[in-house]
Parts: C-alpha cells; structure tokens; sequence
C-alpha cells in the first residue's frame, strides 16, 4: 500500500509493458534532433521492452521535418505524426497520444532538458502499480531567476487556488498507462491544460524527483509571453474563480461608493460644505468605470471559451505520417491524408 496526499492508495503490481510509447512535440528543434536521436536509441538497449517514438512536427520551419522523416525512413521504431501547420504544444502532444499503441506512454520534450534516462525509474513505479509516474523538479539548471520565481508562484497560486490536486515543479514529462491514456481521450476541450487535465482524471500517481537539465541546443520556444498565456489558459480551464473575483471586486467598489455617498451627505448636511470639486467625482469615476472594464474583460475571456469550444474546430489536423497504422482516433482529431486517400480509392471505384 503506498499514499498520494491523505488517501491510501491499493497498488497492483503488474510486469514490465509490451510496448512502450514516448511522444515527443517537435518545433523547431533542427539542433536538438541529431542529440535526441542518439539519446533515444541509447536508452532502447536498456529498456525492458520494445519502444515506439512517436514524433510530432508541429509545423516547424525548419529542417526538423525533413529530418524525422529521414529518421523514420532509417528506423521502424521512429513514427511520424506531420500537422499542417503549428497548433501549439499541448495539441502536437494531444496528436501523440492519440496515435500511441503502447502499454504505456511517456511524455517529453525533444530539447533532452528532461533526461530519458528517468524513464527507466519511471517504469520502476510503473511495475509497483503506479498509473501515472510524473517528473518532479528539484532544480533547475540554465533558467533565470526570473523564470524560476514565476514558475513556482504559477503552481502555489493554482495548488491553493485553482487546482489544489496539481502536484508542484512538474511540467509534461510523465509515464501513463494505457487506461489514462484513454480515459485522456474523451477529454476534448480545445484549450488544453494537459498536466491539470492528467491529474483531474484521478488513478494512482506518484512523482520521481529529477533534477532538470540545460537544453542540449537551440533556443526555448516558451518566450515570456506563451508562459504567460499558458499560465492564464490553465486558470481559466479549471477554475471560475477568475468571475468570482470580479464579483468581490464589484461589491467592494459598490460599498466604497456606499460609504462615500454617506460621507458625502453627511458633510453636505451637517457641515453645510456643498462645495464639490472635479477630483472626487473623477477618481470615483475612473475607479467604479475600470473595476467595470476589468469586470468585463474577465467575463469576455470566459464568453470567448465558450464561443471557440461551441465552434467543435479540430484539436489538430494531420497532413503526413510516417511508419503509422492508421486507426481510428477520438474527435476533433483530423487525419487528413487519410481522408483524401479513402476519397481517391472512391473516386476510383465509381469510375470503373
């Protein structure tokens, strides 16, 4: 028996998987791929069973793609998922799992800043029951102090706030089981949170403490403002704390506006001071008109969810693949090339 927080858990020992997956978004990383290669065909002679690497193109300009299909071309085990354009990194890594086989399934970066060789401790908790083993950061090597700072107040804001099952100082890199992997796949929300959305869905999981290496090279693709971004998406997917926030707000502002209306007649009544000046009403305006806007800005951010998830666009369309079997995946996915190859053998047999 071991513990997640105060519930016991009941774990299952189960034996090494048949198969095993890592999905990895690529963007960009011309760099990084000659390294990534060596390190995963290093790691696959000390794995206890077979490896798929599902690779991931989201629309890199670079010569990434033609890369991973000169891999894939030299290595069975390097499969291929090309999309037509960049759809972000919790999409490319959505377009993955959902074109993963394996028993089990590893998510990681292809910068190598997350060191394949923790999969094989990985895989440890894996066998001891485990449905979810994630990587847990000690430390950070190569980031600034900046980003540091800001990324341990993102997790004590949504651990208190917003998400409190979220575990601290983990990012994407994590070992699934199959049962999570598909249970994952009938979450189809289009702003994708998906490190929240692995812990929402429960099972057994347990951390493996790493410490967090320097990209081997290239530039981040994470600049301030996608952290930013990513940050606000993640509250607003799993919390309307945001519009409750702006409620309290507004009774605040109204009991401010309250008790300046009682000060006001009181000096206008008993001091018979009716002389007004342009400040007050200014600074009242100015506070009661912007706690408005701000009000309205977080309400239309959430307006503007709605609209996108009621629109059903896909989460990712594919263009190409490479060394994949074509099966069927969950909705809003879209394999376009398979979609035109089926329309092409139609158009065939109705000529004939």
């Amino acid at each position: 028996m071991s513990s997640l927080g105060d519930k016991p858990i009941y774990l299952c020992p189960r034996p090494n998987p048949k198969l095993l997956s890592l999905v990895i978004p690529i963007f960009d990383e011309e760099e990084a791929l000659p390294h990534l290669r060596k390190s995963l065909e290093s790691l696959a002679n000390k794995l206890p069973c077979l490896v798929e690497w599902i690779l991931v193109n989201d629309g890199s300009k670079d010569l990434s793609r033609e890369m991973l299909f000169q891999w894939a071309k030299a290595d069975q085990r390097a499969k291929v998922v090309d999309l037509a354009r960049n759809f972000g990194h919790q999409a490319a890594i959505t377009a993955g799992l959902d074109h993963s086989i394996g028993d089990a399934v590893v998510i990681m970066d292809a910068d190598l800043q997350d060191p394949p060789e923790l999969i094989l401790e990985m895989l440890v908790k894996y066998c001891e029951g485990y449905d979810v083993v994630f990587a847990q950061r000690i430390k950070r090597q190569g980031e600034s102090l900046f980003k540091i700072v800001t990324a341990k107040a993102f997790y004590w804001i949504m651990s208190k706030f917003i998400h409190k099952q979220l575990p601290p100082d983990t990012g994407d890199f994590r070992l699934m089981s199959r049962p999570v992997v598909i249970s994952l796949g009938y979450l189809r929300e289009g702003q994708r949170f998906l490190r929240g959305m692995i812990s929402w869905v429960g099972f057994s999981q347990t951390a493996v403490p790493f410490e967090r290496l320097s990209r081997v090279a290239g530039k981040t693709k994470y600049p301030f403002y996608k952290m930013v971004k990513f940050a606000w998406e993640a509250i607003l997917s799993f919390s309307s704390i945001p519009l409750k926030a702006a409620m309290i707000l507004g009774v605040l502002v109204f009991f401010f506006g309250v008790s300046y209306g009682v000060y006001a007649t009181i000096k206008a009544l008993v001091y018979q001071d009716v002389v007004r000046g342009w400040t007050s009403i200014i600074i009242l305006q100015s506070i009661i008109g912007g706690t408005i806007l701000l009000c309205l800005g977080v309400i239309g951010e959430y307006v503007g969810r709605i609209y996108e998830e009621i629109k059903q666009r896909p989460i990712y369309i594919v263009k190409d693949c490479a060394n994949l079997a074509i099966k069927s995946i969950p909705g809003r996915g879209v394999l376009a090339f398979n979609e035109y190859i089926n329309e092409q053998k139609s158009i065939e047999k109705h000529s004939r």
